[in-house]
């Protein structure tokens, strides 16, 4: 090769290489043409070797320009029907295969928008590959989204008994009270136990932010350590100014306990909020430890009533609603999610997270 041609073919690649980074595919088909036709003979092999292109696609540049076809502005890159085809077109069947596999595992009323399946997207690609289609999970998980499903979780929605016929009523009359209560400035309080709380190593529900590859190690089973037992946070939600107060207890979870929390309560923080108060508003579940039934709750009630000189008034929520309770959706939701991902190793720890929570 001469010093001459030495030098073209550094040029050309040179271009080539500059054109795959800011060049287009219409364009570089062009610029590839146009450097073929000016080569001459065989310049559509070489030229295709410098570009990194098919030695067709730079003759099909060479062909549009010698027809002159440069005029064109449209914003298009490839010939109307050019490219990869899609999966549903190559294989039409497809998305009706998918739709047969998951039809028996599918839940949701269909006059609603979401659908949802047991089956896992590499389940119903495996399916598919046994009827003869080639689908990865990807394009599973696409052609599922296209035909109206998604990832649901369980929701607590079903109630367990039978409805009382004067629910709603209950509730208005309990909406009543509050906005009684809260107007002649008297404190209202929803008030409910938290689920018992494994003090250790142990897994906690949920994620944090942690350096790559630095996961934290916990114990592989739950198992309760006799010494240091489990904590039972009592929750005290104000309705009136949107605090919270929360006692730990680490023994049972009885009338006595509940009692002394809006006890210490009080005397802490009610008091003094609420000087001119001279009633108490106490909302809480229909069972439990604070339930109407069990005797305990009502005595050590009537004692704080009488220690402190205040009418406390307890309306119970009606049965099943447990989870509508104030304290559940504006408290323990925020202390979990403040929580969540990291073991309470410690009471202290307890203590620290749920004073440090904010909502």
């Amino acid at each position: 090769m001469s010093e001459a041609e030495d030098k073209v073919s550094r040029i050309i690649n040179d271009v080539g290489e500059l054109s795959s980074k800011i060049l287009n595919e219409k364009q570089r088909r062009l610029v590839s043409g146009c450097i073929s036709k000016a080569f001459g003979y065989g310049g559509d092999k070489i030229v295709g070797a410098a570009f990194g292109l098919d030695p067709r696609t730079v003759s099909a540049g060479r062909a549009l320009i010698n027809a002159n076809s440069l005029d064109d502005t449209s914003d298009r890159v490839r010939q109307p029907g050019a490219g990869k085809k899609s999966a549903t077109t190559l294989q039409p069947n497809i998305a009706k295969a998918v739709e047969d596999i998951v039809s028996n595992n599918t839940y949701g009323s269909p006059e609603k928008i979401l659908l949802w399946t047991n089956l896992s997207l590499r389940d119903i690609s495996e399916e598919l590959q046994k009827q003869g289609f080639k689908a990865r999970k990807d394009l599973v998980g696409r052609m599922l989204e296209a035909l109206g499903y998604s990832k649901q979780v369980n929701q607590k929605h079903m109630q367990v008994g039978k409805e009382h016929p004067d629910r709603d009523e209950m509730f208005r009359r309990i909406n009543l009270t509050i906005e009684e209560f809260c107007k002649n400035g008297n404190p209202v309080i929803s008030t409910d136990t938290k689920k018992k709380e494994l003090i250790g190593n142990f897994k906690n529900n949920g994620a944090e932010y942690r350096k790559e590859k630095d996961s934290r190690k916990v114990l592989d089973h739950d198992f309760p350590i006799p010494e240091l037992g489990k904590v039972a946070p009592y929750g005290i939600y104000v309705v009136n100014d949107n605090t919270g107060f929360v006692n730990l207890g680490t023994d049972h979870d009885t009338g006595e306990f509940t009692v002394e929390s809006i006890r210490r309560w009080w005397l802490h923080i009610g008091k003094e909020n609420f000087k001119d108060a001279n009633k108490i508003m106490v909302v809480c579940d229909s069972g439990g430890s604070n339930g109407w039934r069990p005797r305990l709750w009502k005595y050590q009630l009537a004692m704080l009533a009488e220690e402190i000189g205040k009418e406390i008034h307890v309306y119970h929520m009606p049965l099943g609603t447990s989870k509508w309770n104030k304290v559940e959706h504006r408290l323990f939701c925020y202390i979990t999610k403040n929580w969540e991902g990291k073991p309470l190793l410690d009471i202290k720890t307890v203590v620290n997270y749920i004073s440090n929570t904010k909502n």
